[in-house]
């Protein structure tokens, strides 16, 4: 509607009715700013800007629940219950009996998953040595004693795929895996690592991709859920078509020879509370993936995704995205140019950064 009206009227009055909607809107933003109320009836009324997300938080509460019965490859809820076991398992001092409140529907979401064909085997592994070690040092009480002879029924055994060890339960501090890079090192990465924009005219091969999303996904996330996804183009047209439709990309998306649009996923919540962890957890992987980019030769630009309507409606057509699945951001993929210019973009220092409370 808004490029139908903007070729009808004359450009000077195009921008003089923007600029005189744009005074109205912060005029009435000002007076409903003032209480909660007002607020929603300001978004709701006259600014639509967060009407996508009220349906995507929905839709992902939605499909959190259809999840429970149609199980898939993941299951959310076994992720993040594991998780709560581990870190009681882990606590000082630990209590003798702790996850009463969940440990019921653990038990039965793991049976679900244990018989479900397809299921990821390393995550019924890491739940099975979890449940193991719970059920190893817990004190029984009636909800516990319950849940623990559901589990001794199951044929846990079955699950387990590998012979790793030590198995994938918590383990001490001093177990984990060194790394040899020191601080210099670690700082020239930093460093190293660039928002390139200029790209040789050289396939990117989907086996690095993954080699590099397998390091990324070592990034820490909300009670591990790993709310997130990676639509991946190798294809250079097509990832030259995608990385043109959002903003900040002009002059340069028809260079760009992979990209990865990543994914939040909403369904993995059933409360509107979480309903910003995607962008959270999406942040932090984004940036251990362009660093795991740059380890195996490659470069990337992070490409932001604003929160535009008519955007938003072209790349979830474009991928044919449900309602609950929502961009965080997208990232260029490919050899650098060795004569492609980086911008120096000067950072603020720690000094600048670091607000101390008291």
């Amino acid at each position: 509607m808004k490029a139908l009206i903007k070729k009808i009227l004359p450009e000077t009055l195009f921008d003089a009715l923007a600029r005189t909607r744009a005074k109205v809107d912060l005029f009435l933003a000002k007076h409903c700013v003032k209480f909660r109320f007002t607020s929603s009836l300001f978004y709701f009324l006259i600014n639509g800007q967060f009407r996508r997300e009220h349906q995507s938080v929905l839709a992902g509460r939605i499909a959190y629940h259809e999840a429970l019965e149609a199980i898939n490859a993941s299951h959310a809820l076994l992720r993040r219950n594991t998780h709560r076991l581990e870190k009681g398992l882990i606590m000082e001092p630990r209590k003798p009996s702790f996850a009463e409140a969940y440990i019921g529907e653990t038990v039965d979401i793991f049976a679900k998953c244990l018989n479900q064909e397809g299921f990821n085997k390393e995550e019924l592994d890491w739940a099975s040595d979890v449940l193991s070690a719970y059920f190893e040092v817990v004190t029984d009480t009636p909800v516990i004693k319950k849940a623990r002879a559901l589990f001794n029924a199951l044929p846990v055994s079955m699950s387990r795929t590998t012979t790793k060890s030590p198995p994938n339960s918590p383990y001490p501090s001093e177990n984990r895996v060194k790394s040899s890079i020191s601080e210099e090192d670690l700082h020239a990465l930093f460093k190293q690592r660039r928002s390139t924009r200029w790209y040789q005219d050289k396939t990117v091969d989907i086996s690095l991709i993954e080699q590099a999303i397998d390091m990324a996904a070592q990034a820490p996330s909300a009670c591990n859920r790993q709310p997130f996804e990676f639509y991946t183009c190798i294809e250079p047209s097509i990832a030259q078509e995608i990385a043109s439709i959002p903003m900040g990309t002009k002059g340069f998306s028809d260079n760009i020879q992979a990209l990865i649009v990543i994914m939040g996923d909403l369904s993995a919540y059933p409360f509107e509370r979480d309903r910003h962890v995607i962008y959270i957890d999406g942040g932090l992987v984004a940036m251990q993936l362009m660093l795991a980019f740059e380890s195996l030769g490659l470069s990337t630009c992070p490409i932001n995704w604003p929160d535009i309507e008519s955007f938003e409606v072209k790349l979830t057509n474009r991928l044919n995205l449900p309602a609950h699945k929502r961009p965080i951001m997208m990232v260029a993929v490919g050899y650098a140019k060795d004569t492609g210019g980086i911008p120096f973009s000067q950072k603020k220092s720690a000094k600048q950064l670091i607000k101390v409370v008291k």
